[in-house]
Formats: structure tokens, sequence, C-alpha cells
């Protein structure tokens, strides 16, 4: 039975400060409050989430270290207001001992308060923004940031003839600070920014943004939108006649999307993006997740968010092993940074010091492979660090 919004923050505050003054007792079981956006514009996403927690679970079982893996999926719509509510109920009634998913960026910071007063880990599988683990000491991030996956990209356009481009970004803070990490390494190579066009985050209409990045006449249009929108976003790229434009279509690989990319048609060939997960990564362990994912799915391909996830439930269980199921969240988090291991996406580290992934970003172009469209990588930029947490 859900509480009304005030008293459930009443509840809370009582229950974090609680939770602040004494260590954790150990528990039987081990709870995770996953929060997804199971409708609303980001839906896809929540599916991606679904498939992921189920997949890890069928392979790796319900139990860890002693203790029982309980993991309580509740759908937050892509709503701040909503996955704050909802992290609330997490700690108060469901006493979890880990916050984890929010996709989009605004979610998770929504929750971020929270998680450092309840003194539990708060995993984050959707966030790009850079900002995001500055928000609390206890957010770790199983995904990437936007300058982490950009900045190879400028480099890449540049070394292969790109001068002129123009930006197309979702104005919230991921677009902003990919639009500013592209912008600025392109800028200092040399290259030339003939437009910055800025989409309302929940837009759906992008003709006339295309049309205005058209008029520029660039060498190339760089575009990032969420992956929840980027069908929506090729469909009326292709339908607005850009593919056959003679400008080149790159940016994040959000833009081809892994499990929306063979509803594109051959229009989408050749577009060439950066990301740190393909489904088409030629490693056995990944072959071996896709296979494993398009089962649990019904036949959904795996995308850079569903590896986040699964990820995700690697890192809590490992953490987990390490502390001897201690469920207690600064023992947790002790145990995740500098954790490593070998993901489908590649090898991957948390940096203790940014709770960040250091994680292999991939240049991709989408080619037919065995008439499936796919996004195949061509080259790599080993154990890539997000370059605004760099010591300069």
């Amino acid at each position: 039975m859900r509480s009304h919004s005030g008293t459930i923050a009443l509840l809370a505050l009582a229950a974090l400060a609680a939770a602040g003054a004494q260590p954790l007792r150990a528990q039987e079981t081990v709870k995770i409050g996953f929060s997804a956006p199971l409708t609303g514009s980001f839906s896809e996403n929540g599916r991606q989430m679904q498939a992921a927690i189920k997949l890890y679970g069928e392979e790796n079982g319900t139990e860890v270290a002693g203790k029982k893996i309980e993991v309580i999926v509740r759908d937050d719509g892509g709503v701040p207001d909503q996955a704050r509510r909802l992290a609330q109920e997490f700690v108060v009634e469901g006493k979890v001992s880990l916050l984890a998913g929010y996709n989009p960026t605004p979610t998770a910071l929504a929750v971020a308060s929270i998680a450092t007063q309840a003194k539990i880990p708060q995993i984050v599988t959707g966030s790009s923004a850079s900002i995001t683990t500055s928000k609390s000491p206890y957010i770790v991030r199983t995904f990437s940031t936007q300058a982490q996956v950009t900045v190879p990209m400028a480099d890449w356009a540049l070394k292969n003839g790109i001068k002129r481009v123009v930006t197309l970004v979702a104005d919230y803070a991921p677009g902003l600070e990919t639009e500013k990490a592209f912008i600025d390494e392109f800028k200092a190579r040399g290259g030339e920014i003939v437009e910055s066009v800025r989409v309302p985050l929940n837009n759906l209409d992008f003709a006339p943004f295309l049309q205005r990045a058209r008029d520029a006449h660039p060498q190339a249009l760089f575009v990032w939108v969420p992956g929840g929108l980027a069908g929506p976003f090729l469909r009326q790229y292709v339908e607005r006649g850009l593919p056959s434009s003679g400008i080149k279509l790159i940016g994040p690989g959000d833009i081809t999307d892994d499990h929306v990319l063979n509803q594109m048609g051959d229009a989408v060939l050749g577009i060439t993006t950066s990301l740190q997960y393909s489904a088409a990564h030629p490693s056995a362990k990944n072959k071996a997740f896709v296979q494993r994912f398009e089962r649990v799915s019904q036949g959904v391909r795996p995308d850079h968010v569903g590896v986040a996830v699964y990820d995700c439930m690697h890192l809590i269980y490992e953490a987990l092993r390490k502390t001897g199921g201690n469920a207690n969240g600064d023992a947790l988090l002790a145990a995740m940074k500098g954790l490593s291991w070998e993901s489908p996406r590649g090898p991957i580290t948390v940096d203790p010091e940014t709770r960040d992934l250091v994680q292999n970003v991939y240049i991709r172009r989408v080619e037919r492979v065995a008439g499936q469209l796919q996004n195949v990588e061509f080259e790599t930029y080993e154990a890539v660090k997000d370059p605004t947490k760099t010591a300069k």
C-alpha cells in the first residue's frame, strides 16, 4: 500500500537519520531497489534493464556469500519526482541495502541525496552526465559519461578529414556535456562548428531541427539524443532525406542504438559512432551474452543500457563476495572501488577516485552482417577515463 508523498517524506527523514546513526544489521536477504523507466519516453531502456536483471539472475542464481538476493523493480517513468518517491519507499518500507537503475540523468540526480543520507550505494546504470557521481559519495556508475565517449569521436572525425560540423543535442545535462566535449576537442584541433542546435529533452519532432542543420551545409552532423529517442530521430533523419544529402552523420552511439538498428533499413549504413559497447563486439563472452539476452528478452538485442545493468548486477555480487555477505553500505562501497572484470563490452575497472568506469571506447560503423544491421567496431581507444576528471 502506497503512502501519500508527504507522509513518505516524513518517514524517510526519520528512517534516514536512524540509518546514519547506527550500522545496518546483518540480513539474510539483501534487497536491491531497482528504479527503471518501464513506461514513458524511455521505456525501451526499461525493457533493456528488466531483461538484463532476469538474465543475470538466471546465470548466477539468487544467492551470494550466504545471502539471498532480492531485486525489487519499480517503474519511475523516467520522471525525477517519481524516482525520488520510489527511493524513499525503497529505503523506508523496503529496507533495501542498495539502490540501482536511473535513466535518464535527472532521475539519478533526484535520488543522490537519499543515497547519501541512508549511506547505501546507488548504482547508476543510465545517467551519462559527468556530474552525476559528484552528487553523492555513494554513487557508483556502470554506464559511461558523455565526455568519455565523445572526445574519441572528435579525434576520429578530424583524423578522417571532417572539418565543418553542425552539432545537434538534447537540451539537458548530458546533451550539453556532449556538445561541450565535442566542440572543445574539435575546435582545439582546428575544426569549425558551423552551428549548434539544441532540442528539448522529450521532443519527438526532430524535423525543424534537422532542416536547420541541413541548411547550414556542414560536412557532418554530430548528434546526441538519449537511446530511448534514437528510433524516432533516425526515422526522421531518413524521412528528411539527409542520408542522400552528402552530410555524414556522426556522434556517440545512442543514435544507432543496437535494439532499434534493424528497424531503420539501409539508409543508416555508414553512420559512424563512438560508444563503450556494441552487440557486435567480437569476443566469445559477448557473443554468448547476446544470444542469451535475446532469449530472455524475446528477441530484443542488448545495447549499452542492457550491458550496464548486467555489469551492475555483477558489481553487486562481487562486492558481496568481497565483504563476505556484509551488506553495510560503506563496506559494499569500499569493496566496489577498484574492482576489475571482463564484461561483454571488454575490460572494465571501477575507478576508486571517481567511481566511474575506466573502459574501452570503440569507433563503430553501421554495416550489414549476415543479413543484420550491426555497429561494427573498427577502431579502439583503450582504457578511457572521463576527460573532465583527468588531471591536466
